[in-house]
């Protein structure tokens, strides 16, 4: 009987922590949906969430178009098939790679970093204090996130796609002697508009992912445990559970939409 109370506490406490994440989404929604709109807060998260995760975002993406042409070229190369090295790189990267390397990217530097920030104003009494000054903490902390995560998402995977394909240039054109032409024509006889919608859709729900699961564990960081061991197992957890999400999110997205 002991391991049955335990296996139904434990099951229930997912099931109320699933349901509290809900509700914590669609309160997020709400307040996003109506004004007043906190713009210098949102301008702070765009340029935390974006415009600092520019140097990563291009080291990954070119090293990740490189070893793709490497590796493509080799095996490309037993079936008589390089000329196909360019839509290889291009469609890997743009369909799958792109969104989901460039989501854990910014998941491990500005999610961790979100949930720590937020954390600590929780066990500091900050979010108690904006509540007593009758400050929302969603139009404050939550809703900029959300907004910026969902705008920085789509252009930092633009650019991952953009550098990787490069990458892959360099390497399967510059190095391994693949015709130029081939390289980009092939891309350009393959890749279409669908291709490219379906990486800045996947780009745009992991964004959500990505500002849900980082506020959602920092707002609730007493949950984890208390003072500093509560905020760094609050950090753990967002990251671990953003880049499951977003794993199986885009399995749903990739085997029900496209």
């Amino acid at each position: 009987m002991d391991f049955v109370r335990k296996l139904g506490a434990s099951t229930l406490k997912h099931v109320s922590g699933m349901g509290l994440m809900t509700v914590f989404l669609v309160k997020t929604l709400v307040y996003a949906l109506t004004p007043p709109f906190k713009v210098v807060s949102f301008i702070k998260q765009l340029r935390f969430i974006g415009a600092q995760s520019f140097f990563l975002i291009v080291l990954v993406g070119s090293f990740t178009g490189m070893v793709l042409a490497l590796q493509g070229y080799y095996n490309l190369n037993r079936l008589g098939s390089v000329a196909f090295l360019g839509p290889l790189v291009a469609l890997s990267i743009i369909k799958e790679l792109g969104p989901v390397l460039a989501a854990l990217m910014v998941t491990a530097r500005a999610g961790s970093a979100i949930t720590a920030e937020i954390g600590i104003m929780r066990i500091t009494n900050q979010i108690d204090a904006l509540e007593m000054m009758g400050l929302n903490p969603f139009r404050y902390l939550v809703v900029p996130a959300l907004f910026a995560a969902v705008i920085s998402m789509p252009l930092l995977t633009s650019i991952f796609d953009f550098v990787g394909i490069f990458g892959g240039y360099l390497v399967g054109v510059k190095m391994l002697g693949v015709e130029s032409g081939t390289y980009l024509g092939e891309i350009s006889n393959h890749l279409d508009v669908a291709d490219l919608l379906e990486g800045i859709y996947k780009s745009v729900s992991f964004g959500v992912i990505i500002a849900w699961v980082s506020c959602y564990k920092g707002y609730y960081t007493g949950t984890s445990g208390f003072g500093a061991e509560g905020v760094s197992k609050a950090t753990t957890q967002s990251v671990v559970l953003a880049s499951a999400m977003i794993l199986v999110w885009d399995y749903f997205m990739t085997a029900l939409l496209f």
